[in-house]
């Protein structure tokens, strides 16, 4: 579930919050999203707002609505707004968020804060088509709110919507998680039960055959074992992936040579782009001393996934190029395809769990780039990507800090 639908399916758990604010304030309560519309309210207390409520003031395009959708407003960019209407009647707003995004308001008062005069019950009633008298006859029956007792509403409000938004927050959290198991065994199931077809399918081929195809045998042998290998890579993904989340990857660093653990990342990745006519270009220092204090095996690990990722969603006769800049202080390692690319709307999700790019040839578990960030981030670097989007390729950059600023 998106947060807009997180929002949006939210609006129920507020009523009853809200409608219980409003009985034990007196107070009309109203709320809004972050488009201006009302989405629960006026809820209704005292008399006075009876009687207002027969009036046109919370009509669609009423005076009062008017008023608390700028209220709304100006509460969702400040934090907090206030105000008279006709200079007599105090309403004020605070705004409503969800995993720090504003998405509406509450507002709430519509109280005189202080007694008032029947000089200004007859200009409130004239601009809302009521009586007068009635109005000032009900006013001067209910006690005003002053400054001070609005404050302490306001204080309770705000502990009243950080308690339903932690509680709201938490369900959804819940609710990706469920949605992140589902999506798991989903792709697990469908993944790796697709090798294991492969290889039961064959091994059934050759024991109903003659198995006198010395040259048929090794082939089909060969097969089997790139299936294999599909299935020992995806096993080694959910095992590094579960330690990931539960914080037991580690690395064990040493004094290594940047250069040669991508000179090895280059050589693994060179048959499939071959095989595949992708261009594979590095771009890298002469010196093969360009030292990190890092995990050999890991950073590998690392470097193969963006070079493999870069070779699978680029076309044959496109390009994959490794670029290497030293610095003093941190080393950038660029992966650079003419692939697919990926969309803008996609880039803020490229590094999240069980994340597949939409395209026919993309395979496996979706954890790669997962992996690939807590690597990045255990040897304190940082991994970003950059895409003119669909079509336009991809870039992925990793910071790594060189040995002097390791701390080695």
């Amino acid at each position: 579930m998106t947060e807009q639908e997180n929002v949006d399916a939210g609006w129920g758990a507020w009523e009853q919050a809200l409608a219980q604010f409003s009985a034990a304030s007196g107070l009309v309560v109203s709320a809004y999203d972050a488009t201006g519309q009302r989405r629960l309210g006026p809820f209704l207390q005292s008399r006075l707002s009876t009687l207002l409520a027969g009036s046109t003031l919370w009509d669609a395009d009423g005076d009062g609505t008017r008023f608390e959708q700028a209220l709304a407003m100006q509460a969702a960019t400040e934090g907090q707004a206030s105000g008279l209407f006709c200079e007599e009647l105090c309403v004020q707003a605070v705004p409503l968020s969800l995993f720090g995004k504003v998405y509406g308001a509450v507002v709430y008062g519509w109280a005189f804060n202080r007694f008032t005069s029947g000089m200004a019950c007859e200009r409130i009633a004239r601009q809302l088509g009521i009586s007068g008298a009635r109005l000032w006859t009900q006013a001067r029956l209910e006690s005003p709110v002053p400054r001070s007792r609005m404050t302490v509403y306001t204080e309770l409000l705000r502990t009243l919507i950080d308690s339903t938004t932690r509680q709201k927050e938490a369900i959804a959290r819940l609710n990706e998680l469920n949605r992140m198991r589902d999506v798991f065994l989903a792709t697990v199931s469908h993944e790796m039960r697709t090798p294991l077809s492969a290889i039961s399918m064959r091994l059934d081929m050759l024991l109903r055959s003659q198995l006198n195809d010395p040259e048929r045998l090794r082939r089909e042998l060969s097969t089997m074992t790139r299936h294999v290998g599909q299935e020992t890579r995806m096993v080694e993904d959910l095992i590094d992936a579960a330690q990931t989340r539960n914080g037991q990857l580690a690395i064990r660093p040493e004094h290594v040579s940047l250069i040669r653990i991508l000179k090895d990342a280059l050589s693994t990745v060179e048959p499939g782009a071959q095989a595949k006519q992708v261009m594979l270009c590095a771009d890298m220092p002469a010196q093969e001393e360009l030292m990190v204090w890092g995990d050999a095996q890991r950073l590998q690990q690392l470097f193969w996934n963006l070079l493999s990722n870069a070779v699978k969603f680029t076309p044959a006769g496109g390009t994959v190029r490794l670029r290497v800049l030293p610095g003093a202080e941190r080393h950038l390692i660029e992966v650079t395809d003419t692939g697919q690319g990926i969309a803008e709307q996609f880039l803020p999700d490229v590094f999240g769990a069980f994340n597949k790019q939409q395209s026919q040839n993309a395979g496996g578990l979706g954890l790669g780039l997962f992996i690939a960030r807590h690597i990045v981030e255990l040897h304190g670097g940082v991994i970003d990507v950059t895409s003119g989007g669909a079509g336009q390729g991809a870039t992925f950059t990793v910071s790594l800090p060189a040995l002097a600023g390791a701390g080695a």
